[in-house]
């Protein structure tokens, strides 16, 4: 059975625009399946509307990207039952609680987090506790099999 894992908008934007990190990324497709909280099609968007604006996409590229991951096969999970359990992770690593959300989730299900935003996960590893630090890694830690 393939594992389901818990990704955030870091993963998936580099499934759809080229940055450090998307052939790590991409190689991801072929051994997981994918979940996240509803807040990740906004993070995308905000992400795709934020490279417009440095000129590092152009708006066709931007639409296309976004209708990609439209298409793309993440199962999404409202986020009403993850109010609680995100805002006293992110009150007590002092973090904000959007990326706690994503925690959040992972705990709940009792499946792996990840991510490219390797502060998040020093942070968790620092003040998280164990049980939900070790369900969080980095890209590259999972890609490296080092988790």
């Amino acid at each position: 059975m393939t594992e389901t894992i818990i990704i955030d908008a870091s993963i998936a934007i580099k499934w759809v625009v080229e940055e450090e990190g998307t052939p790590f990324a991409l190689g991801l497709r072929r051994d997981y399946r994918f979940a996240a909280p509803e807040l990740l099609t906004v993070e995308c968007a905000n992400i795709l509307w934020r490279k417009v604006q440095r000129s590092e996409l152009n708006h066709e590229e931007a639409k296309l990207a976004a209708k990609l991951l439209e298409q793309s096969d993440i199962e999404l999970f409202g986020m009403r039952g993850l109010l609680a359990t995100a805002t006293v992770l992110a009150v007590d690593i002092d973090h904000p609680a959007y990326d706690c959300i994503y925690v959040s989730l992972a705990a709940a299900r009792k499946w792996r987090f990840v991510t490219a935003d390797k502060r998040l996960i020093r942070v968790l590893s620092q003040k998280a506790s164990p049980e939900v630090a070790n369900l969080c890694v980095t890209l590259e830690q999972l890609a490296s099999g080092s988790h």
